[in-house]
């Protein structure tokens, strides 16, 4: 690839911040969302229908793809760019936090993680310089190191060999990157809950040295309070002047507290999963597609959204869709939600660029606190 990767900050508003992370495959605004493309695929969604949604990235698993249908025969099609005809950015995981949460029968040692496939039993290994090799086989343009993730709450002498021994592990991880011009790879701070083991943490990977930084072992179980109360402190640990990436944030609420504590990339599942589910988020809150009280109803989701499902459907129709088991009903749902959560950071990244980013908060939550939130 030609070209180099770079990240500009563009302007800040307190310490929410809008940037452009420059590839050779093209641009990303920040703050960014990721929409989450496991195996291959966003579920129920076109390539050419999540860039729509004006998505500059996706998100790839290094997991499920080492898995099904593995790194090997990915890279021989020509790579998951391809593979999966998205041509723009992809950053793929390390796969430390699946094999925690999937892989069965885990051993855990200095070396690396041996487990079990969650789909056929098999056993397989995963190691730091294994993790490069297979997202360098998948073509990544951002790469995470490594690491190991554990499950909140934990002891903090847990937490503490836990974190150093990912900090070994994204030693070694950068070692096996080594010099790749265009692509990125990124160290993940550990730490748990612990503002001390976080700023250690912080100073080992900042020693290192990466292309990015991203803050791991969050919305694990902790709760928004304790998450926010990590972002308070966990960012400024962090170099300014590269990217900084909550892994696995989250809903709409969580992107915009983390956006204003300084994060400049997240991802999640949830706009997909629940879109699948008959769960929209809309403005006013969220809204249960497949509750009663939808079935004679003319309006679209939200009044205000130009998405397909919107502009086409009404929520009586999307109704219908959904008791039938329609296959179209989880099409539009995550379509919708997908450009739903594009066009947040679509107005926080103006918001911020305008100065005007407490406002522009102060609006959203009004909305959603005036809304008809039911519960998901």
């Amino acid at each position: 690839m030609q070209g180099r990767f770079g990240f500009k900050l563009n302007a800040t508003d307190g310490k929410a911040r809008t940037g452009v992370i420059s590839t050779p495959r093209g641009e990303i605004r920040t703050p960014a969302f990721m929409p989450v493309g496991t195996a291959g695929t966003v579920k129920a969604m076109l390539p050419e229908s999540v860039r729509a949604t004006g998505a500059d990235i996706l998100l790839g698993n290094t997991y499920h793809l080492m898995l099904r249908p593995t790194a090997e025969r990915i890279d021989r099609l020509g790579g998951l760019h391809k593979f999966m005809n998205w041509e723009r950015p992809i950053l793929t995981d390390s796969g430390g936090f699946q094999v925690m949460s999937l892989g069965a029968l885990r051993k855990l040692d200095e070396d690396g993680v041996t487990f079990k496939s969650h789909i056929d039993g098999s056993k397989h290994r995963l190691t730091p310089e294994r993790s490069m090799e297979i997202q360098q086989r998948l073509g990544s343009d951002i790469v995470m190191c490594f690491d190991e993730c554990p499950a909140l709450p934990a002891d903090r002498e847990r937490i503490t060999e836990s974190m150093r021994l990912s900090m070994r592990w994204a030693a070694r991880s950068r070692e096996a990157f080594g010099d790749r011009p265009g692509y990125a790879l990124f160290g993940i701070q550990q730490g748990g809950l612990e503002e001390d083991l976080r700023a250690q943490s912080a100073e080992a990977l900042r020693n290192i040295g990466f292309e990015g930084y991203a803050i791991g072992g969050l919305a694990v179980g902790e709760g928004q309070e304790a998450m926010f109360g990590v972002l308070d402190y966990a960012p400024d640990q962090l170099p300014a002047d590269k990217p900084r990436y909550l892994m696995g944030v989250g809903k709409p609420d969580d992107i915009v507290g983390a956006v204003k504590r300084g994060i400049d990339m997240m991802d999640c599942v949830l706009p997909s999963r629940s879109g699948r589910t008959g769960q929209a988020f809309t403005r006013r809150g969220v809204v249960n597609i497949k509750n009663a009280r939808h079935q004679d109803d003319p309006r679209p989701l939200d009044e205000d959204c130009t998405c397909p499902a919107c502009a086409n459907y009404s929520r009586a129709y999307l109704h219908h869709v959904f008791r039938a088991q329609e296959m179209i009903s989880g099409m539009v749902l995550t379509w919708h939600n997908l450009h739903y959560f594009q066009e947040i950071m679509a107005g926080i990244r103006d918001a911020i660029a305008a100065g005007t980013f407490a406002e522009w908060e102060a609006c959203f939550h009004t909305a959603r606190a005036n809304g008809d939130i039911e519960p998901l």
